[in-house]
């Protein structure tokens, strides 16, 4: 069998153990993705040949994919490196081809990688391997092992004792390298090892990591985030870590185990190398592992939360037919308001100070009135920054005694100011400030969340924990991944998306995404499908993958307007006419020689043209009065909007400065293992007891139970 062919099967038979999938499935997936084809395009118009596998799916199989690509690719590098040093026995090569993971084939190859400057290393080259042999055979006496030790004694050996060590210190390496001891002792630390902090030199005692004073926790139960917290500890040299472990269990199984029954007294030389290398090499080795695969793992966690975070904000229904006043709040400088209409096109700013120091309610009053009538404003966000609080007190106050009837609600401008500032933000408003501009983004993300915050690096949008500690690539990828899956979910209406939006639709990216602006600018709207095929730089392949998620809401086609993709659109034609809800959905599949998956995709798009899926979540709600922590009592009810998730808690908006805080045990009266099982970001609770306030740092505990 050709080499790549039995490469593909090793690699097929691999990921059909990992996933779910069943071979043909996964052999489809291939195909298509070597194709050229996206993640959202094959869960939305190939179900027939994945067996409807969603992208979360889909995604998670690229993962599994490129991981297991790399293993097989690890392991023919380790099959070559150990056949050009001629060592290759039938018994390695088995050894190699079965290891189930990188660490276990890493392990397999360790004892063959050159250690150039180790004490080890030294002594193969002064020639002590020979006496290291009869050392680990344990058949002399130490009285008669030591005339033999004596021969060793050469240039660079300049006596018995150094001889004896250096065989002792070959032993000790071989011991380190053992892959089934490395195993054992690998587990047995991620088991019952113990990690301890301790202050460092740097320690603040009153500081973020007092708690983690000579903290100590079992390695199998320490959380994620905690885990991350403490490393953070490290990383500024306020604590130091390190994983302890019973090395005594481990010195009694090399005297069981590891000494021949039969050794005589150099026995002792031979334990003292083996402990050696357990304690000299192996350990610290295996500590840097286990913190790798905790940091990993924590990363992973990390990661996750905030990947739901963000697909939870990003899918956050759009307060749509509204004009909106954008508000970014300030004391000193004042608040800066922004008007924009039902289309998100500014049209007026102004900056006002109702709050200290100047507390000038009566202008203030007076400028939020004029452009409310001016414009006919329905709808008011407000950022929850420094003077949030007093700023909603205003809009409450100016709703109670003008009737002003300006419903508003608290939005996040965590990454505000990253945009407006930003490149895009330049481009997009070029002869307005900065403050307005971010004013303007506060307004938008209200309007629309994911075209608003599309233009914003995600990490800037305070939606997860620790993500400047995490693997900032898996952390790019997975941003990036939950991004372009909602936006091509969604879709996006080609003559009024941005060149943000536009570059997560599939096939599409940065470059293209510019080139359709460009056209658009130059041609006028688009009024078909088909005229992407005239932007530069988008061909058929492109063109295949993206056009299914643009929408042109008054084009010349209804089906441009839907989700249903071209190739389907002669499908579609025939569909026109009947009775949907009375289709013979299996009949007409068989008939017209179209998948029954994707038929039913292009019923259901034809019944709702334009359909959005965020329609169908909860809307965000409006405030008309505000809360004072002063007003708060231990066992009151508030309500409250979640605007961030992490692995202990959930942060809520109960209109104060400071977010209240609901921890996990305080959820729900059953266990739970992720607050993300209860809660949703952007969720409204309308009835939250308050279980603890603390006015001198503003914090106030929640409660949901």
């Amino acid at each position: 069998m050709p080499k790549k062919r039995k490469n593909m099967n090793n690699l097929i038979h691999l990921l059909t153990e990992k996933t779910k999938l069943n071979n043909e499935h996964i052999q489809n997936i291939l195909k298509l993705l070597e194709e050229g084809a996206t993640i959202p395009f094959i869960a939305r118009y190939r179900k027939e040949m994945t067996g409807g596998a969603d992208d979360e799916v889909l995604r998670e199989f690229e993962d599994i994919y490129a991981s297991t690509k790399n293993l097989l690719e690890r392991k023919a590098d380790i099959l070559r490196l150990i056949e050009e040093k001629g060592v290759l026995t039938q018994e390695i090569k088995k050894s190699v081809e079965m290891a189930q993971t990188l660490r276990e084939a890493e392990d397999i190859y360790r004892p063959f990688k050159e250690k150039k400057s180790s004490r080890a290393a030294t002594a193969i080259t002064n020639g002590l391997d020979p006496l290291a042999d009869i050392l680990e055979s344990a058949k002399l006496s130490k009285e008669a092992f030591i005339p033999h030790a004596q021969s060793f004694v050469k240039e660079g050996v300049s006596c018995v004792e150094d001889a004896i060590k250096g065989a002792q210190d070959i032993l000790a390496q071989r011991y380190a390298d053992l892959p089934k001891e490395r195993e054992a002792i690998r587990n047995n630390m991620l088991r019952h090892g113990i990690l301890e902090t301790k202050e460092a030199k740097s320690f603040d005692e009153k500081g973020v990591f007092a708690n983690f004073r000579n903290h100590s926790e079992k390695v199998s139960y320490i959380p994620s985030h905690r885990y991350l917290a403490i490393m953070r500890g490290v990383k500024e040299k306020e604590l130091s870590v390190k994983i302890s472990v019973d090395t005594d269990y481990f010195e009694e199984n090399i005297r069981q185990y590891k000494i021949p029954r039969n050794a005589s007294s150099s026995k002792e030389l031979l334990f003292e190398a083996y402990k050696d290398g357990l304690k000299r090499l192996m350990l610290p080795s295996i500590e840097r592992e286990v913190h790798a695969q905790l940091k990993e793992k924590a990363d992973l966690s990390a990661i996750s939360v905030f990947g739901k975070n963000l697909h939870q904000l990003l899918m956050t229904p759009p307060v749509t037919k509204r004009v909106l006043l954008g508000v970014d709040p300030a004391y000193v400088s004042g608040c800066k308001l922004a008007v924009i209409d039902e289309n998100g096109t500014y049209l007026e700013s102004a900056v006002i100070y109702p709050t200290q120091p100047k507390n000038d309610y009566n202008n203030a009053k007076a400028k939020v009135l004029f452009l409310s009538k001016k414009y006919n404003i329905s709808g008011v966000a407000i950022g929850n920054g420094t003077g949030s609080r007093e700023t909603q007190e205003f809009f409450a106050r100016l709703n109670r005694e003008e009737n002003a009837n300006l419903s508003y609600t608290v939005v996040s401008e965590a990454g505000a100011s990253v945009y407006s500032a930003s490149k895009i933000a330049t481009q997009e408003y070029p002869t307005l400030d900065v403050t307005i501009r971010g004013a303007i983004s506060i307004a938008a993300r209200l309007r629309d969340p994911m075209a608003a915050l599309v233009k914003i690096d995600p990490k800037s949008l305070g939606i997860g924990q620790y993500q400047h500690d995490v693997d900032q690539k898996l952390l790019e990828k997975k941003l990036t991944d939950v991004t372009q899956d909602l936006v091509n979910r969604v879709g996006v209406d080609i003559n009024s998306a941005s060149a943000s939006l536009l570059a997560y639709v599939a096939g599409v990216g940065a470059k293209v995404a510019q080139n359709i602006i460009a056209f658009r600018e130059e041609f006028g709207s688009f009024q078909s499908k088909e005229q992407l095929l005239k932007v530069k730089g988008l061909g058929k392949k492109a063109y295949e993958q993206a056009s299914g998620f643009i929408r042109i809401k008054d084009g010349k086609s209804i089906f441009d307007n839907t989700g249903i993709h071209p190739e389907s659109y002669e499908i579609a034609k025939k569909l026109q006419g009947l009775d949907l809800a009375r289709v013979d959905i299996n009949e007409k599949a068989q008939l017209w020689h179209v998948g029954i998956e994707t038929l039913k995709d292009i019923i259901k798009e034809l019944q709702k043209p334009g359909f959005d899926p965020r329609e169908e979540l909860p809307a965000i709600p409006f405030k008309e009065g505000v809360t004072d922590i002063k007003m708060l009592s231990v066992g009151s009810f508030v309500s409250g909007i979640v605007r961030n998730i992490a692995d202990f808690g959930a942060f809520v908006d109960i209109g104060l400065k400071n977010d209240g805080m609901i921890h996990i045990s305080k959820m729900s009266s059953k266990r739970i293992s992720h607050p993300l099982e209860v809660l949703s970001l952007n969720q409204y609770l309308p009835q939250i007891e308050v279980i603890s306030i603390d006015t001198q740092k503003g914090k106030v505990g929640l409660s949901l139970v």
